[in-house]
């Protein structure tokens, strides 16, 4: 059941909200992404808004900058009813948002970023230089920024950059304020910064939704809160009334059995060590092992560093430190094709764009990594790559008209085999999963985790990097929990349950 209005925070306030949603659905082809959602935004208030990955949170900042459109319910400002067609019509009613990556040009000047797209003109149209420097400049001064408008924004830091983007966003005089993970790529001292910055935007009367997965930061500076789960508003209220077990129970309130594969569980030999391995930015300290046969769950939210891990593991990127075993062996991994020789293969989360080349037939895609195996003399020998394509798909149950039918043409879910067959044919020793099952629908899901369970019962080395927690629970005989780049928890048997994952990644 969906709380509606009357159970809004309009009870708890005599305050009459600048923006709300009432009722909203949004709706994707076999994802229901929010669902009746009402959600109201106070002047001089922080709601934060709170769910595990996918509950939601990013469609509806989406809906209220006019990127997404509901398929029912409204949106309203000050009691009436308003439409954003586009970005723009959000902007011109007051709307902003400052995202967690926000685009930003280095090549252009700050006052340039600012006021990008709408600028101030004087006489004829032109763009005027001078008022543009000079409102840059008092918008960058009530954010208390010390920054030049003339300056190139290559030449600022990661801080500083996000204060340009923070005054874009408020170069429209915006009456609500959207902060998408703000703190994301912010020291403590930056971070102490924001929150005076919150206080200002609180006392000059803008309503604020705050994201965030951080539970301090939401103690901190919130007066209402809003969970999410599953595209539904689960609960709201104001902050001084939760407890942080309230919200995980609430975020995390799913049942999780009868879902997953029967799996026998014959763990054997060591096969991966990872020992105090280190990248300069983006994670630091990590040491865990895994053995043949097991699947070892990678669980952590936004920024954790999970796939940085695994990309730098598979040779993407290099570490600054630390030691990789195969088998007792030391691996020298420097790229992708010295992990493929050493018996690691990665199945990226982006299988659209790193992990299939979508232009080119399935056969193609799963025989590119083992030309060796399908050619002669330099040749290749196409029966022999539709016979190695053949085998590694009718494993999976790949539904295709052939395998000549592009990848690009086929649903999300076999894009998703078509990735897991061409690693499969280079007969690996460890497979990485970065979210296997993430836009695929509930059939192809369930057969993506019977096959895993029958690579791990093959005695394949399987580890699982993946943001849904049942899938976690259900697939995992270990879970590692990853927070700001570390190693927060090894979790197993009893201690596994949805809220020490969620408690654990979030710092509680």
């Amino acid at each position: 059941m969906h709380p509606d209005k009357s159970s809004n925070l309009a009870a708890q306030t005599d305050d009459h909200p600048i923006l709300s949603l009432n009722r909203v659905t949004k709706t994707f082809p076999g994802v229901t992404a929010l669902s009746e959602v009402s959600l109201d935004l106070y002047p001089g208030k922080v709601t934060a808004l709170v769910g595990e990955n996918g509950a939601g949170k990013s469609t509806v900042v989406k809906v209220l900058t006019g990127i997404y459109q509901p398929d029912s319910g409204q949106i309203e400002i000050d009691g009436s009813a308003v439409r954003f067609p586009t970005a723009q019509d959000a902007g011109a009613a007051g709307v902003t948002a400052i995202h967690q990556e926000t685009v930003l040009f280095d090549e252009l000047s700050v006052a340039e970023n600012v006021f990008l797209g709408h600028a101030p003109r004087g006489r004829w149209g032109l763009i005027d230089t001078g008022e543009m420097v000079r409102k840059a400049r008092d918008i960058l001064t009530s954010i208390g920024a010390e920054i030049d408008p003339h300056t190139k924004l290559k030449e600022l830091g990661i801080a500083n950059k996000h204060l340009v983007a923070i005054a874009r966003a408020l170069s429209i005089d915006a009456r609500v304020v959207i902060m998408d993970e703000p703190t994301a790529a912010l020291s403590q001292k930056e971070i102490e910064e924001l929150y005076d910055l919150v206080a200002d935007l609180k006392a000059q009367g803008k309503a604020i939704l705050f994201i965030s997965h951080k539970f301090d930061e939401i103690f901190r500076i919130a007066d209402h809160y809003a969970v999410f789960r599953d595209g539904a508003l689960i609960g709201n209220g104001a902050i001084a009334d939760v407890t942080e077990a309230a919200l995980v129970k609430m975020m995390v309130g799913r049942d999780v059995s009868q879902i997953f594969p029967e799996r026998e569980h014959n763990i054997g030999d060591e096969v991966l060590h990872v020992k105090n391995y280190q990248h300069p930015t983006e994670f630091a300290d990590i040491s865990f092992a895994l053995r043949r046969g097991e699947i070892l769950g990678f669980y952590g939210l936004v920024g954790a560093g999970r796939s940085e891990l695994m990309q730098s593991l598979f040779g993407i990127t290099r570490p600054s430190d630390g030691e990789v075993r195969i088998e007792r062996a030391a691996a020298v991994i420097r790229s992708p094709a010295d992990a493929v020789g050493q018996g690691i293969v990665y199945v990226p989360e982006d299988r659209g764009k790193q992990g299939a080349i979508t232009a080119l037939p399935i056969f193609q895609n799963v025989t590119l990594p083992s030309l060796g195996r399908t050619s002669k003399n330099g040749f290749l020998r196409l029966a022999e790559e539709f016979k190695l394509a053949r085998e590694y798909t009718q494993r999976l149950d790949l539904r295709a008209a052939s395998l000549d039918t592009d990848v690009g043409n086929l649903s999300g879910g076999n894009q998703q085999k078509v990735v897991i067959a061409k690693w499969l044919a280079t007969q690996p020793k460890v497979i990485i999963l970065d979210e296997p099952t993430k836009g695929i629908d509930i059939g192809s899901k369930a057969a993506v985790h019977e096959f895993m369970a029958e690579l791990a019962a093959q005695g394949l080395a399987v580890i699982m990097v993946s943001s849904e927690i049942p899938e976690v629970l259900g697939m995992s005989d270990r879970v590692i929990v990853m927070r700001e780049g570390r190693i927060a928890a090894e979790l197993s048997g009893n201690d596994l349950t949805p809220e020490t994952l969620v408690r654990h990644a979030a710092g509680i």
